[in-house]
């Protein structure tokens, strides 16, 4: 049986500015280990590595694009780039490994043997984490983790594929206590949270007449569709016809707004 870690707590960030990267990253590890400071000390080092290859090797215009001081794993507006999470979660000996590659089939088969999966479209990265036995959404645009019951997140992740999401499966020996006192902890934007804090919260939101999903209808998630569901009628429905219900409702709910925080270049970065 799985040890709880953190003393039981969640911890959540909520989105700030563009640096959903950050809040991804923390989310996957559980507390606040990395600041945009440090992501951005990891681009920095992958771009002057970069540009080292491209001039020893004086492949193609090294005196171009590579040669540039301009970045490939961080925009101005603070856009991080997949290679940069890869180190950032490197650095706790941990893999990030796309989804659809062949050594992560297990995990396309059975997702809730694993722990944790990134998740990114556009502009936005998010994790999805198994703490203390149970999954959770640490999207950053929620007030609060939203639980994922084991039968739903094999449908979730389905629906994210293909709704044109990458996703990517995190393993390792993941840090099973956050080395910082409460005190440091806080960075403006952490938070610990009970499961039942989370529920709270939620349920507080949709009491106000708020959507608990602090999203644009362009980012809506495929669970919103379903949020009025027990568990009891999703399990009593079929699971072929769950999937096909939440790609059907993902049709509207894609991100397509071009101006939604920033453009994103051909290499994946997230806000």
């Amino acid at each position: 049986m799985e040890s709880s870690s953190n003393g039981g707590m969640l911890y959540h960030e909520v989105q700030e500015a563009k640096l959903c990267a950050v809040h991804c990253v923390n989310t996957v590890l559980q507390g606040p280990f990395f600041s945009e400071f440090d992501l951005a000390a990891l681009a920095s080092d992958l771009d002057r590595r970069e540009r080292q290859m491209m001039i020893q090797g004086n492949v193609g215009d090294a005196s171009g694009d590579f040669a540039s001081q301009e970045s490939h794993n961080v925009s101005l507006g603070g856009d991080f780039s997949i290679q940069v999470l890869q180190k950032a979660l490197e650095v706790w000996d941990l893999q990030v490994i796309p989804l659809d590659s062949p050594v992560a089939e297990p995990a396309q088969v059975d997702p809730e043997l694993e722990k944790a999966f990134i998740c990114h479209l556009q502009d936005h990265w998010f994790s999805i984490r198994k703490i203390n036995g149970e999954w959770y959404n640490f999207d950053s645009l929620y007030p609060a983790p939203e639980h994922l019951s084991k039968f739903y997140l094999s449908a979730y992740l389905d629906s994210l594929k293909g709704a044109g999401w990458s996703i990517f499966l995190v393993r390792g020996n993941f840090p099973t206590e956050c080395p910082l006192s409460s005190s440091e902890a806080s960075n403006g934007y952490g938070q610990w949270l009970t499961p039942e804090d989370c529920v709270r919260i939620l349920k507080a939101c949709n009491s106000k007449g708020e959507s608990s999903h602090t999203v644009a209808p362009t980012r809506r998630q495929p669970s919103d569709q379903f949020a009025s569901l027990s568990e009891a009628e999703l399990l009593a429905m079929e699971d072929e016809d769950l999937k096909a219900a939440i790609a059907a409702s993902l049709m509207d709910s894609t991100p397509t707004n071009p101006n939604s925080e920033s453009q994103i270049p051909s290499t994946e970065k997230t806000s």
